[in-house]
């Protein structure tokens, strides 16, 4: 037996096999360790005694509110936006392919000040809504605004994704059928698609509901206006460290329930094709 195991072929298996064991093992808890701290900080008689604090119900209400609507709005103007993107050659369309993607990089307080500089209330554009009396910044309309910058690009790029992988000839065959391009788009494109844009749609929500830094920088932090969640953990930090911590714990379950329902919408898109 132990002659086996010294042999070189046996031997760099087991350490190949121990190595990949060891490198697993340490991301895992590198990451899930944080994570599983915040659980077992806190106590289920605190945790659900903080749950109903005005503070963490108000935050909670208006983040699952304002990343609804801002879902709703990017799906409504997105997915027509991406596939007549998708479908057409125009100039500069590289250049848009850059400017839907590039909040994913830009830092959110760039984001947040960039939102800030035009639509504030002495903005390039906020000068003259003011005129009339209109206000973005510091609104719970600025939250849902900065949701939409800072979100939108996960939800654009999986429909570009899905509609430039569909196989054209479906719509093409309705085509010749007699049907118009808007019953084609909603009969035969979004049923084929289906799968990946609510998966898309799943993780901008997700990214909507975590969004701090922009929120912050266009929105201010508000409580019943734009204290979202991510913001009452950065109050709850500076105050009442139970409802910080309460309020994380929520987003950490709300996230993992997103991811879990994003890899099954995956696993059922790979198993259906």
């Amino acid at each position: 037996m132990i002659i086996s195991f010294l042999e070189p072929d046996n031997f760099r298996r087991t350490l190949t096999t121990i190595g990949a064991i060891v490198l697993v093992a340490s991301v895992t808890l590198y990451l899930a360790l944080p994570v599983a701290a915040l659980f077992f900080r806190t106590t289920p008689e605190l945790f659900f005694s903080s749950l109903y604090n005005p503070a963490v119900t108000a935050a909670l209400w208006l983040s699952l509110t304002t990343s609804a609507i801002s879902l709703g709005i990017v799906i409504v103007v997105g997915t027509p936006f991406a596939y007549v993107h998708c479908r057409n050659k125009y100039p500069g369309k590289m250049i848009v392919d850059t400017l839907i993607d590039l909040p994913l990089v830009l830092p959110p307080a760039v984001a947040g000040m960039a939102l800030l500089v035009l639509y504030g209330r002495v903005g390039l554009i906020g000068k003259y809504l003011n005129m009339f009396g209109i206000t973005l910044a510091f609104t719970t309309v600025a939250v849902i605004m900065a949701q939409i910058f800072v979100a939108s690009p996960f939800y654009l790029r999986q429909a570009k994704s899905l509609f430039e992988q569909l196989d054209p000839s479906y719509e093409q065959t309705a085509r010749t059928l007699g049907a118009s391009p808007f019953r084609i788009f909603l009969t035969i494109t979004i049923p084929l698609t289906a799968s990946g844009l609510v998966s898309g749609a799943v993780m901008t929500f997700g990214r909507a509901l975590g969004e701090f830094g922009a929120t912050i920088m266009f929105a201010g932090n508000l409580p019943g206006v734009s204290q979202t969640m991510p913001l009452a953990v950065y109050v709850g930090l500076q105050g009442n460290f139970n409802i910080g911590l309460t309020v994380s714990i929520l987003l950490v379950i709300i996230s993992f329930t997103i991811m879990i329902a994003v890899r099954f919408l995956a696993t059922r898109e790979v198993q259906h094709a």
